[in-house]
């Protein structure tokens, strides 16, 4: 099996080759067989641990075991707890639902601060077919046939074409100890389920079941390949909040001739099951949207905007957070600055602009930034007369989405700066202008 994994690893994986990679072990002889199968390759590799705090003192035990397999083999370690019971409760997700967001979460964290290169997960090829059935019993599109993705932005699954039979007579074979979790013979969850109950009558059926899946995985996903080749060109582009844009126009285009599955492969991954509702709103007028658990769907002129929904919500117009005269850094959510004082004048030659200088003799402190609401007005410097904040937007041709994440700088209710995008003619700097307040985003 090692030199399997060795030309799988040469083959499927060559940038893998001289980085760090983070393997993700829970104890279980898959992610254990995966560690000393990518020691034994000279990979530089570091070990992760959850605790998830399920199972009292065996989750103990398996962290202590995967502690030891890493001091063996004297490798880094991380090992963090959670509670999950606790978090699944609050987000509302089953107990996998919440383990599986809590471990990618942290894997993620911990690689982004110790400049790791890969997360390295144990998935084989039984996982894959797992996940086929499961997805099947629940209804769904061709994406959620595809098993487990071998590749999936960061996340690399190197076992993914070897089933647990391969894996368990590797261990035996090299004496290789792991750690059982008795939770997996449990079926009343639906994984396990499947997994004790329905593959075995699957294999009798066909002895040759899993090689006859790995084949049928192959063909999905060369479907799912030219499927994505054609809707490509519908998706026109991420702005910086990482917001995507569906032209309507391309889309119905596109659609006409089978509207219901094309709506499906495109917003299926995002949540939404309900085709009819997003065919309805190609024709709503602009504002109008449809929710996902998720992600939403906006109606904005000409586009479908798919936005990620925010665990917290944006705080009400009228919420306000200050800034003394002292200046300093002040986060408001998703927007940092920096606030200082100065005598030197850069005035910046743009009018959507990341930072501002202001006439400090002219501000009333402390000063305030909030959301922008209905009937806020200003003075746009290098314009004369005052104008609405909803006919600026609509002008500089916003959308829905960018308008959400406006922010205002205040001088008591005065505008001072539609921050990020004009400031308020009333403040600029002057000629005899002696004290700068310099705000910057950071």
């Amino acid at each position: 099996m090692k030199n399997k994994v060795a030309n799988t690893l040469q083959k499927y994986f060559p940038f893998l080759k001289g980085k760090k990679l983070l393997v993700t072990v829970s104890g279980g002889i898959d992610s254990v067989i995966l560690t000393h199968l990518l020691y034994q390759l000279n990979c530089n590799i570091s070990i992760a641990h959850c605790n998830f705090c399920l199972r009292e003192t065996e989750s103990d035990k398996d962290a202590q075991f995967v502690k030891n397999l890493a001091n063996t083999l004297n490798v880094p370690f991380f090992i963090t707890s959670f509670n999950t019971n606790d978090y699944a409760c609050k987000k509302k997700l089953s107990i996998q639902e919440a383990a599986r967001n809590l471990r990618y979460k942290w894997f993620t964290k911990l690689k982004n601060q110790h400049n790791l290169d890969y997360i390295i997960t144990g998935h084989n090829l039984n996982d894959s077919l797992e996940t086929f059935l499961i997805n099947l019993s629940r209804g769904t599109g061709l994406k959620g046939l595809t098993g487990i993705p071998t590749i999936q932005n960061k996340i690399i699954r190197p076992l993914s074409s070897f089933t647990r039979e391969e894996i368990h007579s590797f261990a035996i074979a090299n004496n290789i100890q792991w750690r059982e979790d008795v939770s997996n013979t449990n079926t009343k969850y639906t994984r396990n389920k499947i997994r004790h109950q329905i593959i075995p009558v699957l294999q009798e059926l066909n002895p040759n079941l899993l090689e006859s899946f790995k084949q049928t995985l192959s063909n999905l996903q060369g479907s799912v390949s030219i499927i994505k080749d054609r809707l490509d060109d519908i998706s026109v582009k991420q702005d910086h909040f990482e917001n995507t844009y569906f032209n309507i126009p391309k889309l119905e285009k596109k659609i006409q001739t089978n509207p219901k599955a094309y709506i499906h492969e495109l917003f299926f991954s995002y949540g939404f099951t309900n085709t009819k509702d997003i065919i309805t709103l190609l024709s709503a007028q602009s504002g109008k949207q449809v929710f996902s658990r998720t992600h939403r769907l906006l109606k904005d002129r000409e586009n479908l905007i798919l936005v990620k929904r925010k665990d917290a919500q944006i705080k009400t117009s009228s919420s306000r957070e200050k800034i003394s005269r002292k200046g300093g850094v002040y986060k408001f959510q998703d927007l940092t600055l920096h606030v200082e004082k100065t005598k030197e004048k850069t005035i910046p030659s743009t009018p959507n602009i990341k930072y501002i200088e202001l006439d400090y003799s002219k501000l009333d402190y402390p000063l305030t930034v909030r959301k922008w609401k209905n009937g806020d007005y200003f003075y746009p410097i290098g314009m004369q007369g005052k104008k609405k904040l909803s006919k600026y937007f609509k002008d500089e041709k916003m959308s829905l989405i960018e308008k959400e994440n406006i922010w205002l700088l205040l001088s008591g209710n005065n505008i001072v700066w539609v921050i990020g995008k004009r400031q308020d003619d009333r403040f600029k700097l002057i000629d005899n202008t002696t004290d700068i307040i310099k705000i910057t985003i950071l």
